[in-house]
């Protein structure tokens, strides 16, 4: 593990870190070893924090739920100093030498874990950050918060190492879960664009039962079909169609559990007039047909022949 920070702990912060057998017990283990924590700790009001590592040898994820700071960053020949604010989340992967520290006057809270595994780069390239800011503003999330609390109480277990299996797989949780609000937060580039993906998926969701095209979705943007679809790529990592598609076939399967409908109408309801053709769309997303979907509704699993 790095070099833990020396900062004097106050009464209402914690700070945990694993014992070195135990380590080995998780590097061991089958449910652990392709992820595990070393520490983790949440610090309140942190006045005078401040922790430099010329050679960082584990993983560490900051999550910012109050305050302020800087975290500097040694590349070669370049040295970038980044702000961090409340919301931020850091993720600095194993050797990348860095420095942060707390606010002078506006001192951050903050939770923090280490961890090892041959997964953690994985997870942190699922996040798609640039190399050169390790920072997803992720803002103030509750369930993040909860997370990291529930992660926190292998402290008061007596170093069980179910305990420990069950933190790890904690850890996995919130990993995959930046990921996936990231597509929601990830900064703008272009501060005059209008590109809003929180309102481009409400008028998806909105206009599920009908036909959307590029044309219109790109509009709502103010962008050409070209700029919006890369854009949205860009943002998202698949096409605007497909994903409004996709909503589609998940509202049609909805429609198929609890009503009883015919395929034909339910191809209706969700803007397909041609149901043959909306059954070929369900049966390359579902890899079935609505007919074999609805019948699992009954307990009866489509049989491959033999």
């Amino acid at each position: 593990m790095s070099t833990p920070s020396s900062w004097p702990l106050p009464a209402n912060s914690c700070r945990f870190v694993v014992p070195r057998p135990l380590v080995e017990q998780q590097r061991r283990h089958l449910l652990t070893r392709d992820l595990y924590l070393f520490g983790a700790g949440h610090y309140v009001e942190a006045t005078g924090h401040h922790m430099k590592r010329d050679i960082h040898d584990d993983f560490l994820m900051i999550y910012c739920t109050a305050g302020s700071g800087t975290l500097s960053l040694s590349k070669l020949k370049n040295h970038l100093q980044l702000q961090v604010q409340e919301g931020d989340m850091l993720m600095l992967p194993r050797g990348l030498s860095h420095e942060y520290k707390a606010d002078i006057n506006n001192p951050w809270s903050i939770y923090w874990v280490h961890f090892e595994g041959p997964l953690g780069q994985s997870f942190i390239d699922n996040m798609k950050l640039n190399a050169e800011n390790p920072i997803v503003k992720v803002g103030q999330q509750p369930k993040l918060v909860s997370d990291f609390e529930n992660m926190l109480q292998i402290r008061q277990t007596g170093y069980q190492l179910k305990a420990f299996i069950h933190a790890a797989n904690q850890l996995r949780q919130i990993l995959s879960f930046i990921a996936l609000l990231r597509p929601a937060i990830t900064p703008r580039r272009q501060p005059s664009s209008h590109f809003d993906l929180k309102k481009i998926h409400s008028m998806m969701q909105e206009r599920v039962h009908e036909q959307l095209d590029l044309e219109t979705l790109a509009a709502s943007c103010n962008l050409s079909k070209y700029h919006f679809a890369k854009k949205y790529k860009e943002v998202t990592g698949s096409t605007a169609i497909s994903h409004f598609i996709n909503l589609k076939i998940e509202h049609a399967c909805q429609l198929l559990d609890v009503s009883n409908e015919s395929i034909s109408q339910i191809s209706y309801d969700i803007g397909y007039d041609d149901a043959y053709y909306f059954s070929r769309i369900f049966k390359k997303i579902m890899g079935l047909s609505p007919s074999q979907y609805r019948k699992m509704r009954l307990g009866s699993w489509p049989r491959k022949s033999s």
